[in-house]
């Protein structure tokens, strides 16, 4: 039983670890940090800023892959090379940050 319930926490926390990998991958962590502004805002800014908001998720896919610049000051994100479904992947992670 106790195998058991440590397997069902390695499934559940699977898909958390593998955005924070994903990001890690992409280079996002280079400008971003969870708890702390580096570059860019930190994450659990960013998922406080659009918490509550429908179409977070997209917003924050169409800047992931496009850059944009202005909404947390003066320096620019770039674009970024990930596939939409990469991109889907990091802003629901991003919005999950607390």
């Amino acid at each position: 039983m106790k195998a058991l319930i440590t397997l069902l926490a390695l499934v559940a926390a699977s898909p958390a670890f593998a955005q924070a990998e994903l990001a890690t991958k992409k280079n996002c962590m280079a400008c971003h940090a969870i708890d702390k502004k580096i570059v860019g805002p930190a994450y659990k800014d960013v998922a406080a800023k659009y918490a509550g908001q429908k179409d977070a998720v997209a917003k924050l896919a169409e800047k992931i892959q496009k850059g944009g610049s202005g909404v947390w000051g003066p320096v620019p994100m770039p674009a970024n090379a990930v596939t939409p479904d990469e991109a889907k992947q990091l802003a629901t992670w991003v919005l999950t940050q607390k």
